[in-house]
């Protein structure tokens, strides 16, 4: 007599369990990214910063910038809790929790519930969704935008209620990811799929037009500011498409790509650790790969064989935008794994000891995949040579109580936005009339006569730990 694994209440409970360790995981891991890894702010972040203290509400020209909703949320963050660490990445790790959710939600309505899981899982800690959900740029709105398109354009199609809600809601993304560059990629992709897919374009035809042009009026009123901008400077718009102001060298770009998504034994000289992906997860990607050949006819492999077909060109002269392929990759990535769950299913259709015994290096091959990846993020991050150095933990390290800060001339725009919100803070290149005073690293290049060092404030570094010098007046 065989036993019938689907009366134990464990079983019943096995999707309630799993999301709720995603659930779990997902805090888990933004709380750790956030406060602990990388442990410092890159060279970009505090560009970033820069860029968000010179948005002017009042100023209709001062929002006509790249990743606006980025900004305006970084700048309501900084305006609360001033220039930190934590401060500068919160807006990061908002977007990238409900990125977490919508991208979970999504893979609910494409996919088996089962395998909705499972890439869940792997994705949300992949070393590159962890680094963007922490970084203090906009790498995060590459995944909400895409993942949010494509859930309410999925939440339409299947006609679920509330459909006013899910039009607007897919225009006002649509207008808000015009902002960032490449984002665009995305809705040529859903206007191609929609316009030659006969199911989509007769959902499309389906739809009441009242709502739809409600929607449109809305999304134009948010891309307002967008559109005079590119008017103004048309060079906005290269940018939004991501055309570079010279042709690239094509051969280099491909070389890069290859070492971001391939380069497994090769060291990463960037502030992204590469390859994007592992190779358990490449593999499973090229079998879904194969797998979204052979039903290219389906409404899902259509999208995707289009939106990929859209993104090699941009990657090839953007090769630094990794993060618009996230999504594309991860719906590959649960394609692969309901091709392999479904293969194993079909060998043994009947026995459910096979079926079982399936699960086991399905539940190995998943908790490698998630284990490496954390592992590769975590340590990746604080000790790779290449990685590490392109964090700085000065800001953490300044002390509380400095008033006079001596900086380079190329630290000096972001010195000057931490002074804005830290009160008694004077900022300058030059040594101040002041007995006491810090100079950073960077400006430590010159002698203070009559001044001696008090105090050198280092890091864990092993190269360059010396951060502040605090110079103190001699009697």
């Amino acid at each position: 007599m065989g036993i019938d694994i689907t009366s134990f209440y464990i079983y019943r409970l096995r999707y309630f369990l799993g999301y709720g360790l995603i659930a779990l995981l997902l805090i888990g891991l933004l709380i750790f990214a956030g406060l602990y890894t990388p442990g410092g702010i890159s060279a970009q972040e505090m560009s970033m910063v820069v860029k968000t203290s010179g948005i002017d509400l009042t100023s209709i020209a001062s929002l006509a910038i790249t990743n606006l909703p980025f900004h305006l949320l970084q700048l309501a963050s900084i305006n609360l809790f001033g220039v930190t660490e934590f401060s500068i990445k919160l807006p990061s790790l908002i977007l990238a929790l409900i990125s977490a959710v919508g991208l979970i939600l999504l893979l609910q309505r494409w996919f088996k519930p089962n395998i909705a899981v499972l890439a869940s899982i792997i994705a949300v800690t992949t070393g590159q969704f962890l680094f963007i959900a922490q970084n203090g740029t906009p790498g995060i709105l590459y995944v909400l935008w895409s993942v949010c398109l494509l859930l309410f354009g999925t939440l339409i199609a299947k006609k679920v209620r509330l459909q006013m809600l899910w039009q607007i809601l897919f225009f006002v993304v649509a207008a808000l990811s015009l902002y960032t560059p490449l984002s665009i990629y995305a809705l040529i992709a859903l206007g191609i799929a929609a316009i030659l897919h006969p199911h989509l374009r007769f959902i499309v035809r389906q739809l009441p037009k009242a709502p739809l042009v409600l929607a449109a009026l809305l999304g134009l009123v948010i891309t307002l500011p967008l559109i005079l901008g590119i008017v103004h400077t048309p060079g906005l718009g290269l940018t939004i498409l991501g055309i570079p102001s010279s042709w690239p060298n094509i051969l280099a770009n491909a070389s890069l790509l290859s070492q971001q998504y391939l380069g497994f034994s090769l060291q990463s000289t960037t502030g992204l650790m590469t390859p994007v992906f592992g190779l358990g997860s490449i593999l499973i990607i090229v079998f879904g790969v194969y797998k979204l050949i052979r039903t290219r006819e389906s409404t899902q492999s259509y999208l995707i064989i289009i939106w990929l077909i859209c993104l090699i060109p941009i990657l090839i002269t953007n090769p630094n935008f990794t993060s618009v392929t996230f999504l594309p990759l991860v719906l590959l990535l649960a394609t692969g794994l309901e091709s392999l769950l479904g293969y194993w299913y079909r060998l043994f259709p009947l026995n459910p000891y096979a079926r079982l015994a399936g699960l086991i290096p399905l539940v190995v091959l998943v908790g490698v995949l998630v284990l490496s990846g954390l592992e590769r993020y975590v340590y990746g991050y604080h000790y790779d040579p290449y990685t590490a150095a392109n964090f700085s933990q000065d800001l953490s390290l300044l002390p509380k109580d400095t008033k006079h800060l001596v900086v380079s001339s190329d630290e000096l725009s972001f010195y000057q936005v931490v002074a804005e919100h830290r009160s008694g803070l004077d900022v300058a290149t030059t040594s101040p009339l002041s007995d006491t005073f810090t100079v950073s690293h960077d400006a430590n290049t010159t002698t203070h006569p009559s001044f001696k060092i008090e105090k050198i404030v280092t890091s864990s570094a092993t190269v360059e730990a010396d951060r502040f010098y605090i110079y103190k007046k001699t009697n």
